[in-house]
């Protein structure tokens, strides 16, 4: 089961700012991974579920990580049907995160009391979505919706809750647009670990990468007046 409560998650991930989205078939390169972002100060990452076997590495990382990185919480992505999240969620997934709305795995998820991060791009899937508990909603793709949308839909609804996934880079001009905009967090992925970055095993890179990032995000904050 979840290492982590929903409010937990859903906190750690506003106040972090920043949540790495990877997959690796090689454990020990997951682990090598996680273990980077967590000494650069990461607390959230997701795991994807995708290629053969992912569901296997999972259950190994999360037992990794709640030995070696105990504050680091890890959810999945990817995740299209109720059943592979039921999976997941045995596994001791933390939270869900999804490429569209899957109705059945909100319902999981609440029974469960797992946070569900459906990816939306539109304000009536926003809107779907936190009528059925989605704390957070993933804009998806935020490359192609842009920061006016951000800002379009913080306007009619500012209590809503958008983790930024798409096209976002560990930039400073990147990474204020966002915040900027009413962003809550942030999902990166290749731009965190650039494939020479893997293939060289140099996690120092990661880490140094995490940890400039999140100083970006604590500078925007604090120009902006964002809590």
């Amino acid at each position: 089961m979840a290492r982590f409560s929903k409010a937990q998650v859903v906190t750690v991930a506003e106040e972090t700012g920043i949540i790495p989205i990877f997959y690796h078939k090689d454990i020990e390169v997951a682990k090598q991974v996680v273990k980077a972002c967590y000494e650069g100060g990461i607390r959230v990452c997701e795991f994807t579920n995708r290629g053969d076997f992912a569901c296997e590495v999972y259950a190994e990382l999360i037992k990794f990580a709640a030995k070696d990185c105990p504050d680091m919480i890890i959810g999945v992505g990817s995740i299209v049907d109720a059943p592979t999240a039921a999976l997941y969620i045995q596994l001791g997934a933390n939270f869900i995160v999804a490429p569209y709305f899957n109705a059945e795995v909100a319902k999981l998820a609440n029974s469960r009391l797992i946070p569900y991060m459906p990816g939306c791009g539109s304000v009536t899937e926003i809107a779907m979505a936190q009528q059925a508990g989605c704390d957070v909603c993933k804009l998806f793709p935020a490359d192609v919706l842009g920061v006016a949308f951000v800002k379009a839909i913080k306007g009619p609804m500012p209590w809503t809750k958008l983790m930024i996934t798409g096209g976002v880079k560990p930039e400073e001009s990147n990474i204020k647009a966002w915040f900027d905009a009413g962003a809550a967090c942030v999902g990166m992925g290749s731009n965190l670990f650039p494939g020479e970055v893997l293939a060289t095993k140099n996690w120092g890179k990661i880490t140094k990468l995490c940890k400039e990032a999140l100083a970006i995000v604590k500078q925007v904050r604090i120009e902006y007046n964002i809590i």
